[in-house]
């Protein structure tokens, strides 16, 4: 399985589909294309078994191992390994970047630090932008069919017929949004099969069991968001500080980080509602699940931005409900397949702060929309994003069609 980086306190996601996989008997090999960011981790890493092979981030400082590796993996596959390096050479003629060797280079030593001799592997990539692109290098190389997850920024952000070049080669891909099925479907220019399968939560962490905190102010509001601009978070402290003028007691919790962390502190100062935020960085799950127990709502403003990039289903909103905490939301993108309108949360357009305010009132003073809508939004997570359930329908793909070379299934194939 070929990562970005391994672990990331933001893909817990990804921890849990490895760990799963491997109780269900999969044997699983990490490729991590850098070291971890974050000094901690969820304690659900700790339990996953698979090797980790890190490889070089950067080429320069380690030119010396990925020359060797390479000149390795050419004497031992000269084939797999020429067509790799047609290919990167014709992306690079079209757009020359230094990412396009590098990805053949880790390529390279994917396939001399990873592969095992005597294996018949299948590579998955997690996220379709440079994790796929080395993995497809690395299948070029070793003839090893190659599969990927596509997620947000990674499918709305690349250039289509780069995509759809990668959809082509791929035995089969998975998405988690059905936004997306719809989206790589179209692109898909031979029939490759699309699978929606959402990544969903352990329903035995966020269980929602517990007292939930009395009704009335003060009012604890809470996001979990990395501090980014599709996030919407600047929406959501416009509408705190309607609400804030309105006279609405509150405090504001907001845990992750980001590029954005000085902006936003910046406008809750300027709002005049800086001492009502609180800034608390990346958090393990055991102390975002304390902050959900007290949470009287959850926001969020997702929005999509210029270039494409949006979210799909924030694995923190089905986490919201599932703690049976209120969700006020946006609209966009696949938001809706979870966040129903004044079914499952209340949700309105993006970049619109008073709206967003009514709705998290409404939310904080309406006990009966309020125990409504979290009771079904608990029926909806429990149906459709239990992690261990999704993980047997990812787990029954990849033990029906990995191995399955390119192109080799009917177009038209039911995800």
């Amino acid at each position: 399985m070929v990562l970005k980086g391994y672990p990331r306190i933001s893909e817990t996601f990804i921890s849990n589909e490895i760990l799963l996989l491997e109780s269900l008997g999969f044997t699983v090999r990490i490729v991590s294309m850098r070291k971890p960011r974050e000094d901690f981790s969820h304690a659900s890493v700790g339990r996953i078994r698979a090797e980790v092979v890190y490889l070089p981030e950067y080429i320069l400082p380690a030119l010396g191992r990925l020359a060797a590796a390479n000149l390795r993996t050419l004497a031992a596959r000269p084939r797999g390994y020429l067509r790799a390096a047609g290919l990167m050479l014709r992306h690079f003629i079209a757009a020359p970047k230094s990412a396009t060797i590098k990805h053949l280079l880790q390529a390279g030593l994917l396939c001399q630090e990873a592969l095992r001799p005597g294996e018949s592997p299948h590579l998955h990539a997690h996220f379709a932008h440079s994790p796929t692109s080395v993995a497809m290098f690395a299948g070029l190389i070793s003839g090893a069919p190659v599969s990927f997850t596509g997620h947000a920024k990674d499918v709305w952000t690349q250039n289509p017929a780069r995509l759809a070049e990668k959809i082509g080669r791929a035995a089969f891909v998975v998405t988690c949004t059905m936004a997306n099925v719809a989206y790589l479907q179209q692109l898909a220019p031979n029939g490759t099969p699309v699978f929606g399968v959402y990544h969903g939560i352990d329903l035995t962490l966020f269980d929602g069991q517990g007292a939930r905190p009395a009704a009335g102010p003060p009012y604890r509001l809470l996001s979990v968001a990395r501090l980014t601009a599709k996030k919407g978070l600047d929406t959501v402290l416009d509408a705190l500080g309607l609400l804030a003028g309105q006279g609405v007691a509150f405090t504001y919790d907001l845990v992750g980080a980001g590029e954005d962390r000085e902006a936003l502190a910046g406008q809750a100062a300027r709002l005049g509602i800086a001492d009502r935020v609180r800034f608390h960085g990346a958090l393990p799950h055991e102390q975002v699940l304390d902050l959900y127990r007290a949470a009287h709502a959850f926001v969020l403003g997702c929005r999509v931005l210029p270039n494409g990039d949006r979210d799909g289903v924030p694995n923190v909103v089905v986490e919201a409900m599932a703690m049976g905490v209120p969700v006020a939301a946006t609209d966009v993108s696949a938001l809706p397949e979870l966040a129903r309108h004044e079914e499952t949360a209340l949700t309105c357009p993006p970049d619109s702060a008073p709206a967003l305010a009514g709705n998290i009132l409404r939310l904080l003073t309406d006990p009966a929309l309020r125990a409504r809508l979290t009771g079904a939004a608990r029926e909806a997570v429990a149906q459709e994003f239990d992690n261990a359930a999704n993980t047997r329908r990812l787990a029954a793909i990849f033990a029906e069609r990995a191995g399955s070379p390119p192109g080799s299934f009917a177009a038209g194939s039911t995800p």
